[in-house]
């Protein structure tokens, strides 16, 4: 504190004595020119010097104290709050918001908004950043509870060989939830960073969704689930297979997940300026709130459901679909399934 207070009393000596001598130059050498033409007493000049001497000296000090307010008004007013704020900001409050100068011109107003628009920016950060950790604290909780419970049970000696089985299936199917949790974790963290660049080329988007949907035959069988294929045939999309590939099957998986009975139905169609592929359910359906939000990391409007789901795969599809400048929507209704449209952009040299 007491540096700081003679680092101030010094600077301002520096700015006086600064003034000074600019004024004592100037003064002096208006005097050499005026007084070079003309014949003065020796006397009367010491007088005259020791009179422009108080003169210079009080030019000075008015100088210097009007520099000196103007500094206070124009500059430390603004460089205090400044710093203020970012001392704030360097605790973590990225709440702060600092007073942007009236005056137009200020450069310090450039200097605060950005400031502020950059405490925006990190306040938002902040809010994701801590939502995300409990998301992932409590998605990761629910398997490694339901191993553990289920790893205790199996070293009683009195289960039967069902319960047995039962309970070491359960065990696998948490294992399995967990595992692709962190590799949707992963996969989206990666996306997100730009940690992946989508190769594009050409290839038969037609063909890559039939393989997917097959991927899922076991599912549907399961769950006695009709499955209608609208796909086109030989529809060729410049794009990421490997990426895309992800979509598909989180879509699809998605429609089993959440259909208990009823139909599957998966469509590829291509017109003068889209491909348009659309992946409809009839199964439990999202109200219109949920379906705002569907796309969001971890958002999971029906907790019914929430086992069923980690609320990263669609935020992953969405990250994907952005990336090959795509467009994705959804239209849905509780209780009567859900549509997702995928369209991409044709290259208008294609031919149909």
């Amino acid at each position: 504190m007491k540096n700081g207070k003679y680092s101030k009393i010094l600077l301002g000596l520096v700015r006086f004595f600064t003034f000074f001598m600019l004024i004592a130059f100037v003064v002096t050498c208006s005097f050499m020119l005026f007084l070079n033409s003309m014949e003065l007493d020796l006397e009367i000049l010491k007088n005259k010097a020791i009179l422009t001497f108080a003169n210079v000296i009080l030019l000075t000090l008015i100088l210097w104290v009007i520099d000196s307010v103007r500094r206070k008004l124009t500059v430390e007013r603004h460089v205090r709050n400044i710093i203020q704020g970012l001392d704030k900001i360097t605790k973590g409050d990225f709440n702060v918001k600092i007073d942007v100068p009236k005056e137009t011109g200020n450069e310090f107003g450039i200097i605060i908004k950005q400031i502020n628009q950059m405490t925006t920016e990190l306040a938002g950060v902040e809010t994701l950043r801590t939502d995300f950790i409990a998301n992932v604290s409590h998605e990761l909780k629910t398997p490694l509870a339901v191993i553990q419970n289920y790893s205790t049970m199996l070293q009683s000696p009195e289960l039967t060989p069902e319960e047995r089985t039962e309970y070491a299936r359960a065990i696998t199917n948490s294992a399995r939830s967990l595992a692709n949790l962190i590799t949707n974790i992963l996969k989206l963290n990666k996306l997100e960073n730009q940690q992946i660049y989508p190769e594009s080329k050409p290839y038969n988007l037609s063909e890559q969704l039939c393989e997917c949907l097959l991927n899922f035959e076991e599912v549907w069988e399961e769950k006695g689930l009709d499955i209608e294929a609208d796909i086109n045939e030989d529809i060729i999309i410049n794009a990421d297979g490997e990426l895309l590939s992800l979509v598909w099957n989180n879509l699809f998986s998605n429609a089993m997940k959440f259909t208990e009975q009823g139909c599957i139905s998966v469509s590829l169609k291509q017109n003068d300026s889209f491909i348009v592929v659309t992946v409809s359910d009839t199964g439990c359906g999202m109200s219109a709130e949920t379906g705002r939000h569907i796309f969001e990391k971890f958002y999971q409007g029906d907790t019914s459901h929430a086992v069923k789901g980690n609320g990263l795969g669609l935020a992953l599809v969405k990250r994907i679909i952005d990336i090959v400048s795509g467009e994705i929507s959804v239209q849905s209704e509780i209780g009567k399934g859900s549509t997702f449209t995928v369209r991409f952009r044709r290259n208008t040299n294609e031919k149909i």
